[in-house]
């Protein structure tokens, strides 16, 4: 015996999964061409076939049930291998064409994305890239943002999928001149004596935390400058404004050059994450999977390589 929706149970589901990754029923009926009256009834239709509650609605927001956050890893699943088999039955290969909207972290992006941005549109003639930098928080559904890499210990639970690149921890550096004259700290608890310039920013919060083996320290930086660009702060440390703990991509190049030296090189900051954020699993267009292939099998290795000179 059929039940309702049948016919049109992948429209349901697909209204479904944009209603979660885009937040609001009108978003997604935007994105759909439909009103948000028929997004509301194609997820109720849903609901009532499968006899339970997959949505909490509220004024202001909607939350997915426990139900609903299995139901929609299923659905994106099945909407993706159905794209799959189409694009196989019709025999059609989809060539990477249109903007590329791309957003990353200032300076992470200078070091491993921004160098591929004009190999990647030199590869697939037909796309153009969009490049912008911000150290917050993506909003990709709300911007249009094709793919952001951002750094984090851990995501929120955005709707977002996340593709990790790899791993990002700080060091601790100074100018030699400093040293020279300041003295060169043992331990971390001597770094309050220290002029601290100091990295504030979503992925680095105010307060220190410094690991060694098997061991953690916590501390209060206190110093002269402060800012949520890591380059401003490595010229200034650069200049001898004080002790930095900054990302090793950003450092290596002054520390090889001999502008800034590693102080208390046995401790460095907790590892987190470089992921490559994207909207949604299915329905990803060309340019935006031959972009998401490049940062894997580019930045990934690179970061290994990089991470490798602070053991």
């Amino acid at each position: 015996m059929r039940k309702d929706l049948d016919y049109g149970l992948l429209h349901a589901m697909t209204a479904f999964v944009r209603v979660v990754d885009s937040g609001t029923f009108t978003a997604a009926a935007e994105q759909m061409e439909l009103t948000t009256a028929q997004i509301s009834r194609l997820v109720s239709g849903l609901e009532n076939r499968l006899s339970t509650k997959l949505l909490q609605r509220t004024t202001r927001r909607i939350a997915l049930t426990s139900t609903g956050e299995t139901y929609v890893t299923h659905c994106r699943d099945i909407l993706e291998r159905v794209e799959i088999a189409e694009a196989f039955a019709s025999g059609a290969t989809v060539e990477p064409a249109g903007r590329l909207k791309v957003q990353c972290m200032s300076s992470f992006g200078a070091h491993y994305v921004a160098p591929l941005v004009a190999e990647f549109c030199a590869a697939f003639p037909k796309v153009s890239v969009e490049y912008a930098t911000s150290q917050y928080t993506p909003a990709l559904l709300a911007e249009g943002i094709d793919v952001s890499i951002y750094l984090a210990k851990e995501l929120a639970d955005s709707g977002l999928v996340a593709l990790p690149l790899g791993t990002v921890f700080g060091v601790l550096c100074a100018a030699p001149a400093y040293l020279a004259q300041r003295g060169t700290p043992r331990h971390p608890r001597e770094l309050t004596d220290h002029a601290c310039i100091q990295l504030v920013n979503p992925s680095a919060p105010a307060n220190w935390e410094l690991q060694s083996t098997r061991r953690t320290f916590r501390i209060e930086p206190a110093g002269p400058i402060v800012s949520d660009s890591p380059d401003v702060l490595l010229l200034a440390a650069e200049q001898g404004s004080g002790i930095i703990l900054l990302p090793y991509y950003t450092v290596k190049e002054s520390i090889r050059n001999g502008l800034l030296v590693r102080v208390l090189p046995s401790w460095r900051s907790p590892e987190v994450t470089a992921f490559a954020l994207y909207p949604s699993r299915h329905f990803l267009d060309a340019k935006t999977k031959a972009w998401l292939e490049t940062l894997k099998t580019r930045v990934t290795p690179a970061l290994a390589k990089d991470a490798a000179m602070f053991p």
